[in-house]
């Protein structure tokens, strides 16, 4: 390892291991005692960060307030018996993980060195964009820190290589069309075009014309030829959003075209040969509805040759962080709002929101938190919609010292369902659906804990 490597240590005063870090002349060791003292030397200027924690909430705590970008290795040490809970460390943040105690510190020194070494060659950054395992620059773009993302890419970057028909499954707003056009770009096709249609947004008939086309004078004002998308990505690639939205009749239809490999326009008697790559996508479970006969069975199997989930946000919460900075460097630019930061506590509001429009809903709570920033202002709660905040009002208003955890969850649960009653007018048949409970559950409920 070339030259002094600069290392941020932060907190464990009882356990700093002052005589091995002496022993290491090549790293130039700054420690501080905790988190806030630190962040003020720019912990993203060194080349390493150790955090030294007493626990795992301790030390993901300490890795949100740091906000540190990626390609600043962090190295975590804790305490033993924590083992079940590591895992967590790596997806909030952490590059590794050392326990203290009975020798959990003799290898501290080489992997710090090795960490800072690897970093140094950009092979292994803390959030990042991940790479195809080819090669491949199919994957290029789309953020995935955590597990759970970075398994859907490493299918994606299969499925880039293949020909085979792709079905992308998934909430709305998880990034479907963004991944189908990776898997196009990372493609042979992508010299040609890639073409996207949303089924769900025409009716049937219109809808055949828009992928088959049509001959003029096949119906009232077709007052010329028009060719059909699946034509116009010929070469190339169609990608066929919601395609789960579509009739049993025009299902039979697209079947066809997919088994035949052409099309016929409406109102002609030729058939057209094309070669196109389809990449279809549902946010429903398109397996279980052809069970159960409201999808065709034969159009599942032939569209879902290479299956791939891709998960909700709530279920990569490693990715909230990473691509709530994305947006904000890329809307920001694009704003005139460069610069914006978030704080420890916007963080902790980010991570903690479950976000059941996915991607998208973050991406648009970034642009509202921009349009309410000044340029380098840092992002706190007050900058994010009540959808984020509203939960943690009246906890932080109303916490009582002393108070057992039935009795807070109580006075949650009461201002629960007051807000919900007023939103939908007093009306508790309306209110129970919205809290997902019976209105028996509901009335019970009321009773108990006295909301009138």
């Amino acid at each position: 390892m070339a030259g002094i490597q600069s290392v941020l240590w932060i907190g464990g005063a009882e356990h700093f291991p002052a005589d091995t870090v002496a022993d290491a002349p090549a790293l130039d060791v700054v420690w501080e005692r905790d988190v806030a003292r630190a962040a003020q030397l720019s912990p993203e200027s060194f080349h390493a960060v150790v955090l030294d924690a007493a626990d795992v909430d301790e030390a993901r705590e300490g890795l949100a307030a740091l906000q540190l970008p990626a390609g600043v290795p962090v190295l975590v040490r804790i305490e033993r018996g924590e083992e079940a809970r590591l895992a967590r460390l790596l997806a909030a943040g952490a590059s590794e993980v050392v326990l203290r105690g009975a020798g959990g510190t003799l290898d501290l020194l080489p992997r710090l060195e090795r960490l800072v070494r690897e970093a140094a060659q950009a092979r292994r950054p803390r959030a990042r964009l991940v790479p195809s395992p080819g090669g491949s620059a199919a994957t290029q773009g789309l953020i995935a820190s955590g597990p759970e993302m970075q398994e859907a890419l490493g299918l994606v970057a299969v499925a880039s290589r293949s020909k085979a028909t792709v079905l992308l499954q998934g909430e709305t707003g998880t990034g479907k069309e963004l991944v189908a056009r990776a898997i196009h770009r990372g493609s042979a096709r992508r010299r040609a075009s890639f073409v996207a249609i949303n089924c769900a947004a025409f009716p049937d008939t219109l809808l055949e014309n828009e992928l088959f086309g049509h001959q003029r004078g096949a119906f009232t004002g077709a007052e010329r030829d028009k060719p059909g998308l699946f034509e116009t990505a010929d070469g190339g690639s169609l990608f066929l959003d919601e395609v789960g939205e579509t009739s049993p009749p025009f299902q039979a239809k697209l079947l066809r075209a997919l088994q035949e490999r052409e099309v016929r326009r409406l109102g002609g008697t030729r058939a057209r040969r094309v070669d196109v790559r389809v990449i279809a996508a549902s946010n429903r479970e398109l397996l279980a509805e052809a069970q159960r006969g409201t999808f065709r069975q034969d159009l599942y199997y032939r569209l879902a040759v290479f299956p791939i989930r891709l998960p909700p946000l709530r279920e990569r919460p490693s990715d909230v962080l990473p691509l709530a900075r994305h947006f904000l460097a890329l809307h920001g630019r694009s704003e005139g709002v460069a610069d914006v930061r978030l704080d420890a506590e916007a963080g902790r509001l980010l991570q903690a929101h479950s976000w059941p429009g996915n991607v998208r809903e973050l991406e648009n709570e970034m642009q509202r938190a921009l349009a309410l920033a000044e340029p380098g202002e840092t992002l706190g709660a007050a900058h994010f919609s009540d959808r984020l905040s509203g939960i943690l009002e009246p906890i932080e208003a109303n916490f009582r010292a002393g108070e057992t955890l039935r009795e807070t969850l109580g006075r949650i649960e009461a201002w629960l369902i007051r807000r919900a009653l007023e939103t939908h007018g007093g009306q508790r048949a309306a209110t129970a659906r919205r809290l997902g409970i019976t209105r028996e559950g509901l009335y019970k409920k009321m009773k108990r804990l006295n909301v009138e």
